[in-house]
C-alpha cells in the first residue's frame, strides 16, 4: 500500500533536519541505532499519529537512510497516512504478537533490526518513559545479544525543545483554543451547575477550537476540583454541583495537531476570603519577578529562584517545580520531560523554547492556579494567552 498522506503536519525537509539534529545528537552519545517508543518522539521525527500506544510500538533511527516505522500490522495503515517515508520503512508485526503471554512483539522487533543489520553495535533505548516495559527491554536483551544496549532516554526530546516556526504557528492556535475554553468557563459556571456537565463545555469548545482552527485532543484530562478536593493538584471531575462560597481550579489545555498549550485559572462563586485574595496578590507579583527571568541566556533556575523570593516575602511557599517544557505530547503528559522551572536546573532558555509557567498553591481548604504558556523570544518572552490574569470572581 503505497503512502497516502493527505494532511501533513510539516513539509519533508523539517522532518530531514529533525533527523539530522538527532544523529548528531546520537554520534555525541555514541549509539548507532536508537529505538524510539515515546510517541511524541516517534510524531516529532516521523509525522506518526494514531491512538496505538497501548500496543509496543517504535520508530528505529540509524545513522543512514529513512527511519523505519514499527507497529502493529493493523496500524500500519495509520502510518502510511501519517508518517513522510515511503512504504518500505513500514513495518508490522503479527497480531498474535498483541498481549500475548507467550511471546513479546520485540521478538519481531529483533528479528527487524537483523534483517537491517541494526542488530549489533550500540543500541539507544528509552528506558524511562511510559511506553518502554521492562518485558520489552529483556526481549531485547535475549533476542539482540550482539548489541550493546543504553539508555537515552531524553536523547529526542531535547532535540524538540527550539520550535521551529510552524512548531510555533501550532502553539499559538493552542494558546488561542485553551483562552476561548477558558472564556467558556466564565460564561456558564454557576452555582448548581454539575461539575460533568461544565467539563462536557470545556471539552466541546476545546475540540470545536477557535480562530478557525480545530482543536486536537488534550494529553491530559481536565482538572476541575473544588473546596476541599482543590488542595490537592491531580483530581479530576464528578457530578458534584459548583457552590458559592469555594474556589475550583481549571487545568486545562488547548491542543492543536498535537501540540499542547496548558493554562490554569481559579474560579471563586462567591465573596473571596481575605487568603485566596492576598495569594492572588503574592502570585500575581512573584509571576512578575519570575517572568522578568525568562528569557535567553537565562537558566531555568532564574525564574524558579525569582518566583520563590517574592513569595516567600509574602509569608508563602511553593514545594514544588513552578513550570517546565511544553510542545508536541500525547497521554498521560503533557510536559517535554526535559527542562524545569526549579533550583538546580540550569538549563540556558533560548529563542524558541516553549514553558508552562506553573505557580500553582494549595492552601488548607482550597487551590489557586493562575498559570502561564510562553514563548521565549529573541528579547524576552511573550505570554502564548490573552486569558484575563488573577481569579476569576462571579458574585
Amino acid at each position: 500500500m503505497p503512502s497516502t498522506r493527505t494532511s501533513p503536519s510539516f513539509l519533508d525537509e523539517e522532518y530531514y533536519a529533525r533527523i539530522a539534529k538527532t544523529r548528531a545528537a546520537m554520534a555525541r552519545a555514541g549509539v548507532d541505532t536508537i529505538i524510539v517508543s515515546d510517541p511524541s518522539n516517534m510524531a516529532w521525527l516521523t509525522g506518526y499519529d494514531g491512538w496505538s500506544f497501548y500496543v509496543h510500538q517504535a520508530v528505529i533511527l540509524g545513522m543512514e537512510g529513512d527511519p523505519l516505522w514499527w507497529g502493529r500490522a493493523m496500524d500500519g495503515a495509520g502510518a502510511l497516512r501519517t508518517v513522510y517515508m515511503p512504504e518500505d520503512c513500514v513495518h508490522g508485526y503479527d497480531d498474535t504478537y498483541v498481549q500475548n503471554p507467550d511471546k513479546h512483539p520485540m521478538e519481531d522487533l529483533s528479528r527487524l533490526l537483523a534483517d537491517h543489520g541494526m542488530a549489533a553495535g550500540r543500541i539507544g533505548v528509552e528506558l524511562d518513559n511510559y511506553y518502554f516495559s521492562a518485558a520489552a527491554y529483556g526481549s531485547l536483551l535475549k533476542h539482540c545479544a550482539k548489541a550493546e544496549f543504553t539508555d537515552t532516554t531524553g536523547l529526542v526530546n531535547w532535540q524538540r525543545a527550539i520550535k521551529s516556526p510552524t512548531e510555533i504557528t501550532y502553539m499559538r492556535r493552542a494558546a488561542e483554543i485553551v483562552t476561548a475554553m477558558h472564556a467558556r468557563i466564565v460564561d456558564i459556571a454557576e452555582p448548581g451547575l454539575p461539575k460533568n456537565k461544565l467539563v462536557a463545555e470545556i471539552y466541546h469548545q476545546g475540540i470545536s477550537g477557535a480562530g478557525g482552527h480545530w482543536g486536537d485532543y488534550p494529553a491530559i484530562v481536565p482538572m476541575a476540583p473544588s473546596g476541599l478536593d482543590a488542595t490537592a493538584p491531580h483530581l479530576t471531575w464528578d457530578d458534584t454541583p459548583l457552590r458559592t462560597g469555594e474556589a475550583t481550579f481549571f487545568e486545562i489545555a488547548g491542543a492543536h495537531r498535537r501540540y499542547q498549550c496548558p493554562q490554569s485559572r481559579t474560579l471563586f462563586l462567591g465573596t473571596p476570603p481575605q487568603k485566596y485574595l492576598d495569594a492572588e496578590k503574592a502570585v500575581a507579583e512573584a509571576t512578575e519577578a519570575a517572568l522578568e527571568q525568562a528569557r535567553p541566556g537565562h537558566q531555568c533556575q532564574d525564574v524558579a529562584r525569582a518566583f520563590n523570593t517574592t513569595l516567600a516575602r509574602h509569608g508563602f511557599e511553593k514545594d514544588s517545580r513552578c513550570g517546565y517544557a511544553i510542545g508536541i505530547s500525547y497521554p498521560p503528559d503533557w510536559g517535554e520531560r526535559t527542562m524545569s522551572f526549579r533550583s538546580g536546573d540550569t538549563s540556558v532558555m533560548q529563542d524558541g523554547m516553549t514553558f508552562h509557567f506553573m505557580p500553582a498553591l494549595w492552601l488548607d481548604d482550597g487551590g489557586i492556579e493562575i498559570t502561564e504558556p510562553i514563548l521565549i523570544t529573541a528579547t524576552g518572552h511573550e505570554r502564548l494567552c490573552e486569558t484575563p490574569a488573577g481569579l476569576v470572581v462571579k458574585p
